[in-house]
C-alpha cells in the first residue's frame, strides 16, 4: 500500500505488541524488497501447522491482490491458527475478524479513488 517502514522500526512495533499481550516472540521474517513479493508469507503460511501464529507489522503489508489475500487469510482459519497485526491492534481468528479486515482493506483500496 505504498507505505515503507524500516525493518527495525517493524522488529521494535512487533516486539512490543508481542509483549503487551503475553506472547513469545522468536524470530522475524523479513519479505523481500520486490514489488507485490509475498515469498516469505507464504512460507510462513505453509509452516502454520508447526507454529502458533503469525504477528505482522500492519495488515497492510497482505497482499494487495484481494485472491492471494483471502487465500491467505482463508489458510490461517483453515488450520485455526491466528494472525496479528501490531500497528491496528487487530488480529485475524475466525469468519467475523476476516470480514472485519477485508472491509477495512476494500475501504483503504477505495479511498484514493474518491473525490471530496
Amino acid at each position: 500500500m505504498e507505505e515503507r517502514v524500516p525493518q527495525h522500526v517493524q522488529n521494535i512495533v512487533i516486539r512490543d505488541y508481542c509483549s503487551k499481550k503475553g506472547m513469545q516472540y522468536l524470530l522475524s521474517a523479513t519479505e523481500y524488497a520486490m514489488n507485490n513479493s509475498a515469498l516469505m508469507l507464504r512460507q510462513l503460511v505453509k509452516e502454520l501447522p508447526t507454529i502458533d501464529g503469525i504477528v505482522a507489522y500492519s495488515m497492510f503489508q497482505m497482499p494487495e491482490d484481494d485472491n492471494e489475500r483471502q487465500r491467505i487469510f482463508n489458510s490461517v482459519l483453515s488450520c485455526k491458527k491466528e494472525i496479528h497485526f501490531a500497528v491496528e491492534g487487530l488480529s485475524l481468528y475466525d469468519l467475523g475478524t476476516y470480514n472485519h479486515i477485508e472491509n477495512i482493506w476494500q475501504v483503504k483500496k477505495t479511498l484514493p479513488h474518491c473525490i471530496f
